[in-house]
């Protein structure tokens, strides 16, 4: 387990549009572009192993801006293959918000970072204590149903709170600005109570707009 202070001021960024990582969940990654290829052999370098996962922000007029608050993780997994490209798995550390992106000297952007805020993310497994959830599988269950998605019920019945809330938001087809709405939630409730607002708007077919009101 990480404790603040190991947490660098900069951080190397991967701007990847619905690519959502949270706080002791993993992420799997196909590296193949060059950039990022140097990104991850310079990550695997330091101690700390960390990639911040952070979304572009389609809400400003610059196309290089990205959200204020990313998430990063450390690298526990890889391989790579015969061409040079490399499978990844980041397991998520912590949030952190953008403070500024640097004038780096290399091919990927870094940024300098605040954990301030995001204490919770380096603490024990959240619980959500007003948690339905014979209710919620009932409205997944349909939901699965209207999109014609398999998944192995026995193992979701049996998953702690906080792995089906932030397994189901990461995995789950939303749109970016959504996926981002999940990853700012500030506790498990917060995210469970949003996601629940999404599968139902998804189901009656709302707008992106309806849903994040």
């Amino acid at each position: 387990m990480m404790h603040p202070a190991d947490l660098p001021e900069t951080v190397s960024v991967f701007p990847l549009p619905g690519a959502l990582l949270l706080p002791r969940s993993r992420l799997p990654l196909h590296i193949f572009e060059p950039r990022y290829l140097q990104m991850l052999d310079d990550a695997l370098k330091t101690q700390e192993r960390l990639i911040g996962m952070v979304q572009p922000n389609p809400c400003q007029s610059d196309d290089s801006k990205l959200h204020q608050i990313g998430c990063a993780g450390r690298v526990t997994q890889f391989s790579e293959t015969e061409d040079g490209r490399y499978l990844i798995t980041l397991t998520g550390i912590s949030r952190f918000r953008v403070r500024s992106e640097l004038d780096a000297f290399t091919p990927y952007r870094r940024c300098s970072v605040s954990w301030d805020g995001f204490d919770r993310d380096l603490g024990k497994v959240e619980r959500d204590d007003a948690f339905n959830r014979p209710k919620f599988l009932g409205l997944l269950e349909r939901f699965f149903a209207s999109r014609q998605l398999s998944t192995d019920w026995d193992t979701l019945k049996d998953a702690d709170d906080e792995l089906l809330v932030n397994s189901l938001s990461m995995l789950l087809d939303f749109e970016p600005e959504e996926k981002q709405a999940l990853l700012e939630a500030p506790s498990l409730r917060t995210r469970r109570e949003t996601l629940v607002t999404l599968i139902e708007f998804a189901m009656r077919g709302g707008t992106n707009e309806e849903k994040l009101q």
